[in-house]
């Protein structure tokens, strides 16, 4: 599995596209923006994007999402407990960030244990609660690409709609701690970490 991070958007979320090399097959995670940027990417790499998967449904994360539905005929796959997020901009937020306000419906809505293949790739989505109620991590061997669930050093907020402190500390303790020390993270904002460094330093996950 190849990807890149382009931070985008005026909030500098963290965009991943993720492809096959073989294939070419690509999804794009997380567009918050910018998508002339995103759009050179894929173009100049000669990609094919099939998914857009959004980690929870924040307008930060979503400004790019109609933009790269239209240009590559993409399925947006969100959350079931996120999807209506998606469809209200007071309740994604979109109407107080500086965007424009977005409403839409996505092509599928996903659950806890499945499976996205793209070419040889196999992700798995892991639901982790308490940031939003549907935020998910992406899971492709010992890399997870955790929205705004776990950053390195801090955890997501949990004050904004449908957001559970107890939610989050559970979902990190219980599913994303449990991995392997060396298990890569790429949050959602900011720069990467691991499981291990997380477990050692973090201030919010000491008991």
């Amino acid at each position: 599995m190849n990807f890149k991070r382009l931070p985008l958007g005026i909030y500098q979320a963290n965009c991943y596209i993720i492809w096959d090399e073989g294939s070419k097959k690509a999804a794009v995670i997380d567009p918050g923006g910018d998508f002339e940027e995103l759009n050179e990417f894929v173009e100049s790499n000669q990609l094919s994007v099939q998914y857009v998967l959004l980690t929870h449904g924040h307008g930060d994360h979503i400004g790019a999402v109609a933009q790269t539905r239209e240009k590559y005929k993409a399925e947006v796959m969100i959350h079931k407990d996120d999807y209506d997020m998606l469809k209200n901009k007071n309740k994604n937020y979109s109407n107080q960030m500086g965007y424009k306000d977005i409403e839409l419906e996505a092509d599928k809505k996903l659950e806890d244990g499945d499976v996205i293949n793209l070419g040889s790739i196999k992700m798995e989505i892991i639901h982790t609660p308490g940031h939003t109620k549907g935020s998910i991590c992406i899971k492709y061997d010992n890399i997870v690409f955790s929205g705004d669930t776990l950053f390195a050093g801090s955890i997501g907020r949990t004050d904004l709609g449908g957001g559970s402190f107890e939610d989050i500390i559970d979902s990190i303790t219980n599913k994303l701690l449990t991995l392997p020390d060396n298990t890569e993270i790429y949050p959602g904002h900011g720069p990467s970490t691991t499981i291990g460094v997380e477990k050692k330093s973090n201030p919010f996950l000491k008991d």
